[in-house]
């Protein structure tokens, strides 16, 4: 992939809303107890790092285009240089891969500009 020239531009934490979007997003996947239990996890973990590409293999996730509206719209903050919330992730052991419970649409967002950035992330399981 072609690399853009835009410099992605992070927050140093997770935004607070993104949490109960997490634990909304992890309960379609676990019981309530076992999402909130992995919210409290990614709150008290440390920020790391993963590159894109990485981020990608390791979830199965697909790409969203740019002609979702949320990519969009994370696109445009890149651009204005807008600074990005960091991903939250969890390692799914029963299924032996990571699930992006918040962050998403910024991950394919940034992924347009460059496929080999380095993500900043919160990680747990």
């Amino acid at each position: 992939m072609a690399k853009k020239s835009a410099a992605v531009v992070w927050l140093e934490e997770p935004e607070g809303h993104d949490y109960p979007a997490a634990q909304s997003y992890l309960s379609l996947l676990f019981d309530p107890a076992h999402a909130a239990q992995w919210v409290a996890d990614l709150v008290r973990a440390d920020m790391t790092r993963f590159y894109a590409k990485d981020i990608f293999r390791a979830s199965g996730a697909s790409l969203l285009g740019v002609s979702n509206s949320h990519v969009q719209k994370d696109v445009r903050k890149i651009r204005k240089g807008v600074a990005l919330s960091p991903l939250l992730l969890v390692r799914d052991p029963r299924a032996t891969r990571l699930i992006i419970a918040d962050g998403y649409h910024r991950l394919c967002a940034v992924y347009r500009f460059d496929e080999d950035a380095m993500i900043p992330a919160k990680i747990c399981g």
